[in-house]
């Protein structure tokens, strides 16, 4: 079982999870990334606001499902991102695997979320309690845990 989705509208996490009850599954891993009340300097924020070019970014994120079920052995792979405004408490992503062990689901998790943060064509905007938009780029601890994975690929 694969499914990708970029969406506007909220998931049902319990659901998707449920979908991944594939034969042989054995361990299933999840993330659920959800919008911080707090912006990246601290101050209160009154939403997050996500835009994306619906084809390229739905062609990133399924080529990442693929390395992902490739690399992990995956029985299955579930990766939802949520774009438009949402308000702070509001689930944003969902990165899931299922494979025969948890180990392997559970890296997959890891791998997709690093992955969400920094190869995936989003664009993010704070917008703050008193208007102010302010545009977001990876950290240097987003980099970092994406380039784990490429030391992992090639060594």
């Amino acid at each position: 079982m694969r499914r990708v989705l970029v969406t506007s509208a909220p998931f049902d996490s319990g659901a998707e999870l449920a979908r991944l009850a594939v034969p042989g599954a054995g361990g299933t891993g999840s993330f659920i990334g959800t919008v911080r009340e707090t912006g990246a300097q601290g101050a209160p924020l009154a939403a997050l606001h996500l835009e994306h070019y619906p084809h390229v970014t739905e062609a990133a994120m399924n080529h990442l499902a693929d390395e992902a079920w490739a690399r992990f052995g995956l029985l299955g792979v579930t990766i939802i991102h949520r774009v438009g405004r949402l308000t702070p408490g509001t689930p944003i992503v969902l990165a899931a695997a299922a494979a025969a062990h948890r180990g392997p689901a559970l890296e997959a998790v890891r791998f997709l979320a690093d992955q969400l943060k920094t190869a995936i064509p989003l664009w993010k905007a704070e917008e703050h309690q008193d208007g102010r938009k302010d545009w977001l780029v990876p950290t240097a601890d987003d980099e970092a845990a994406a380039r784990h994975w490429l030391r992992a690929t090639s060594g």
